[in-house]
């Protein structure tokens, strides 16, 4: 981060809420961002206890400085009510990551959903027209689908969880606002091995296998089949089981580093204006995860 003889009144001021925050890797993704572009900005970690929100932003729109906040758990729902402009698609989601500050009003949005789809991209995975299958009905899930839904426009979406009321919900709704062929189904081995093979993207937005399950995959290997784009939004490990059983199969697939980069990137260039230095922001992230393995 910049040394503090660095920083002025002119010095727009970046940051994170969440409870807790002193993990994130935001601050030192975002300032060296900043230092490569050598713009004077600054990023911070806030720690926020939840019902106060509004509170934070209610003085964000007071300072003129204060630019933009990146949020994380457990603030994503809470904050939506609190912004003062927000798109069909995350109203839909019913959570935000993201704030710009633009004269007192201030804009919320979503960057996973956007940040994966343009992972897709980056390798090569059309979503648009396409036949995707996203397992998961958590909120990762929901703002990837969203997203899809509404600005890729894929020829079917399937959706697979294992939580029935959740899976209901996420369905209904994609259908009501987006009008994309959207189908929710109950993950069984049978309706798997079904929607998997019929399918061009597969995305993972489950925690399984995560650190320390690494041995863990939601698709069996033998699913994997030609033609088959596999995303997976797990990044610890970075190549994560079903990761690696694709590449085996000499399928094209996607890491959850990916998405994180992305979604940092939108984040850096609503507050900017700037094109953002991706690769030594991947870099920072890297030198993070490396120590765990």
């Amino acid at each position: 981060m910049r040394s503090i003889a660095t920083l002025s009144p002119s010095t727009q001021l970046c940051g994170i809420i969440g409870n807790p925050v002193a993990h994130s890797m935001s601050p030192a993704l975002h300032n060296r961002a900043f230092t490569e572009l050598n713009l004077d900005y600054v990023y911070l970690a806030f720690r926020v206890e939840p019902g106060r929100v509004a509170r934070v932003l209610d003085g964000m729109r007071a300072m003129e400085n204060f630019r933009g906040l990146s949020v994380t758990i457990p603030h994503k729902v809470e904050v939506v009510a609190c912004v003062d402009e927000i798109s069909e698609a995350d109203q839909g989601i019913g959570s935000i990551n993201t704030i710009i500050n633009n004269n007192g009003c201030l804009r919320g949005l979503g960057s996973d959903g956007p940040g994966a789809r343009q992972a897709l991209l980056d390798n090569g995975l059309q979503p648009a027209g396409g036949r995707v299958v996203v397992i998961g009905t958590g909120g990762a899930a929901r703002a990837i689908a969203f997203d899809l839904a509404f600005n890729a426009r894929p020829a079917r979406l399937t959706l697979m969880g294992v939580i029935p009321e959740e899976l209901a919900r996420l369905t209904r709704d994609l259908a009501e606002r987006s009008g994309v062929n959207v189908e929710g189904v109950l993950i069984d081995d049978a309706t798997l091995a079904r929607v998997v093979g019929e399918s061009t993207i597969l995305i993972n937005a489950t925690p399984v296998g995560m650190h320390p399950h690494v041995e863990q995959s939601v698709v069996p290997a033998e699913l994997l089949h030609p033609g088959l784009g596999v995303m997976d939004i797990v990044y610890n490990p970075l190549s994560t089981k079903l990761l690696s059983d694709a590449r085996s199969r000499g399928l094209t697939t996607v890491s959850g580093l990916e998405m994180f980069v992305n979604q940092a990137v939108i984040q850096f260039e609503c507050w900017t204006g700037c094109v953002a230095p991706k690769a030594a922001m991947r870099e920072v992230v890297l030198q993070r995860l490396a120590p765990l393995g």
